[in-house]
C-alpha cells in the first residue's frame, strides 16, 4: 500500500560517453529542464554510480528507471518492465557494467529490507554503443519524450503530476547540456572514437606473444599430420 504522498525517484542510469548508452541520463536532463514535480519527487542523474545510489533507492516508494536496454528488438524500440521482472531482466541481458552495478543496488536494498514498493524500468533498444564521445542517435533521441510520457502516465496512478515548464530551467551542471556536448565534440581525426587514446595506445593494450617456454608443446601422431 503506497502512502498518500509517496516518495518517488526518477532515475536515469548510463554512460554519456558511449552514444546511446547515455539515454537514461539524457531523459533526466530533459526532465530537469522542462518539468517541475512535487517535493516528494526526486529527479536524479545516476550515471554509472552503482552502489552509491543505494540511499536514493531505499528512500523511494516508487522507482522509475530510464536506461538503454538490450531487449533484442529493433533499434529505438521502447519497452517497459515492471516490479520483479526488472532486476531479473537486467541480470539476464546486461549490456554494460553500469547495469551490473544497478542490479547489485536493487539486491542490496532488498536484503536491507528497504525496497521500492513499485518499480518500473523504461528502456530503449540502443542503435549504437561503440562511439566514444558520441551522442544519442536520432531515432533514439526521438524517444526521450515518449519515455517521459510513459513515466508521467505511470505516476498518475499514484496521484503524482509533473508540470511542464513554459521556460526551460537551467541545468545544475551546464557541461551536461546535450547541445553543448554535441557541438563541442572534436572531429574524428582529432578524437578517438573507440575509447580514450591515452589508454588504447598505451602499453596496457600492447599484445605481446608469450615466451616460448610458456607455450604448450604440440604432439601430433605422425599418421595424422597430413590432415592438419
Amino acid at each position: 500500500m503506497v502512502s498518500a504522498s509517496p516518495q518517488v525517484l526518477l532515475l536515469g542510469i548510463g554512460n554519456l560517453l558511449w552514444a546511446d548508452e547515455g539515454f537514461g541520463v539524457r531523459v533526466i536532463e530533459y526532465l530537469q529542464k522542462h518539468y517541475r514535480f512535487p517535493d516528494s519527487v526526486q529527479v536524479v542523474d545516476g550515471g554509472t554510480q552503482g552502489v552509491y545510489l543505494i540511499e536514493h533507492v531505499q528512500a523511494a516508494d516508487v522507482l522509475v528507471v530510464f536506461d538503454a536496454v538490450d531487449y533484442g528488438l529493433p533499434p529505438a524500440t521502447m519497452k517497459r518492465v515492471e516490479n520483479d521482472e526488472v532486476p531479473n531482466f537486467l541480470g539476464a541481458k546486461k549490456m554494460s557494467l553500469h547495469q551490473t552495478g544497478f542490479q547489485e543496488v536493487l539486491a542490496l536494498a532488498q536484503m536491507l529490507g528497504q525496497y521500492p514498493q513499485h518499480l518500473l524500468l523504461i528502456g530503449v533498444q540502443p542503435e549504437e554503443l561503440e562511439d566514444y564521445g558520441g551522442s544519442l542517435r536520432p531515432a533514439v533521441k526521438a524517444q526521450i519524450q515518449s519515455a517521459i510520457d510513459m513515466a508521467l502516465a505511470y505516476l498518475q496512478d499514484f496521484g503524482v503530476v509533473g508540470e511542464c515548464l513554459d521556460t526551460p530551467a537551467e541545468l545544475v551542471d551546464p557541461a551536461l547540456n546535450i547541445q553543448r556536448y554535441e557541438q563541442e565534440r572534436p572531429a574524428a581525426d582529432l578524437a578517438c572514437r573507440l575509447g580514450d587514446e591515452r589508454i588504447v595506445l598505451s602499453a596496457v593494450f600492447e599484445v605481446k606473444p608469450p615466451p616460448a617456454s610458456d607455450l604448450p608443446s604440440l604432439q601430433v601422431d605422425v599418421d595424422y599430420r597430413g590432415k592438419y
